[in-house]
């Protein structure tokens, strides 16, 4: 467990440098950092019994949700925090293995990496997707209960 917590801390301090990198500023700036640290806990908890690829999804979908939450408190763009909470996860080790692999001249090794590596970066957009797009679809909702029930009170121009 402390592993865990000190893993998440790391992750917490790298979200932190990449919300200064992207000039977040004030309260956003710890916010978007905790989103790091969310994030990573989720993944290091599920990872212990659900294998790799579920743990990413997860986490990527408890960020999003994380993102989404404090997008609204906040009143600040989701990229904010989603964009440094998913620093921990992105997959530079596989992608530093494919290209290690080809460098070397294994050809199965690389395009075993190449796989696992997609796979982690395809569980990651699933995850933010489908949280993304539920998160719209409540809040299309929600404007149309408020315009009076018809969908095409909403004009897009």
């Amino acid at each position: 467990m402390g592993v865990i917590l000190y893993q998440t801390a790391a992750s917490f301090f790298a979200s932190l440098c990449f919300a200064v990198l992207f000039q977040v500023r004030g309260r956003n700036l710890v916010c978007a950092a905790a989103a790091g640290g969310v994030c990573w806990l989720v993944y290091a908890v599920s990872g212990a019994g659900l294998g790799e690829l579920p743990a990413y999804f997860l986490a990527a979908v408890a960020t999003t949700i994380y993102a989404e939450f404090f997008a609204r408190v906040l009143r600040t763009p989701a990229v904010v925090y989603l964009a440094t909470g998913v620093i921990p996860l992105v997959p530079g080790g596989g992608i530093y293995r494919t290209m290690l692999f080809c460098i070397r001249g294994a050809p199965e090794e690389a395009l075993s990496a190449c796989i696992n590596t997609i796979g982690i970066a395809g569980a990651m957009a699933m995850g933010i997707v489908i949280v993304s797009s539920f998160v719209r679809m409540l809040s299309h909702q929600q404007i149309i209960k408020f315009q009076g029930g018809s969908s095409h009170a909403i004009s897009r121009k």
